[in-house]
């Protein structure tokens, strides 16, 4: 199976370092509201690659996070976080929220019929490992403070 590699730019043959095994992560929803159609069309596209790697005799192993917290409402990362936007629209605590929409997505990926990603990990779970990752590609000079 081939696909194309955004590092080099090229349509390559997949090479899983450990076959049958690749190793997919994607991200996943951020759990303040509904998820909308455009939303869900990104998730088909997943769903469908997994699908296509498991027809092609792959094994994907695949990791999909739950953003459920620090998602702020502009992509230039400013403004308010969206979770907490969300708690003060229904009268709740932005956990609350995280666990009511983070609950109906993954109801949502089986009502559709998705294969199920392998870990759904809440960015919450993770913190210390972001900061720890982050760490790693500043000293490797692969970061840029604008």
């Amino acid at each position: 199976m081939k696909l194309y590699n955004t590092l080099t730019k090229k349509v390559e043959e997949i090479r899983p370092i450990k076959p049958p095994e690749v190793t997919i992560y994607t991200c996943g929803p951020t759990v303040y509201d509904y998820p909308h159609i455009g939303n869900w069309f990104t998730f088909i596209r997943y769903d469908l690659l997994v699908r296509t790697l498991q027809m092609s005799g792959l094994q994907p192993k695949w990791v999909m996070n739950i953003t459920d917290v620090g998602h702020l409402v502009s992509d230039a990362d400013e403004g308010e976080d969206k979770l907490e936007k969300g708690a003060r629209r229904e009268g709740k605590t932005a956990w609350d929220v995280a666990k009511f929409y983070g609950d109906y997505f993954v109801e949502g990926l089986q009502r559709l019929n998705f294969v199920t990603p392998t870990y759904l990990p809440k960015a919450t779970e993770h913190i210390q490992e972001q900061i720890e990752l982050v760490k790693k590609l500043e000293a490797k000079g692969y970061t840029e403070i604008r």
